[in-house]
């Protein structure tokens, strides 16, 4: 895993909370929601192909 992965999380992560505290206060939670739903999302994509990895390089290891 690289180290630019980990600061890319972390952006993604402060910048989803500055921005659902500033919806929480002005009175739009659903747009709040979305925002880390939409978040959430995004890591998500950039994970999976990492967690992929990790499920063949157990599978080969057992072989299954």
């Amino acid at each position: 895993m690289e180290v630019s992965l980990i600061f890319k999380i972390a952006a993604v992560g402060i910048l989803v909370a500055v921005l659902n505290q500033i919806l929480k206060h002005s009175g739009r939670e659903d747009q709040a929601f979305l925002t880390s739903l939409a978040g959430l999302v995004l890591v998500l994509l950039w994970i999976v192909p990492y967690i992929y990895d990790l499920f063949e390089t157990i599978k080969t290891l057992f072989a299954f």
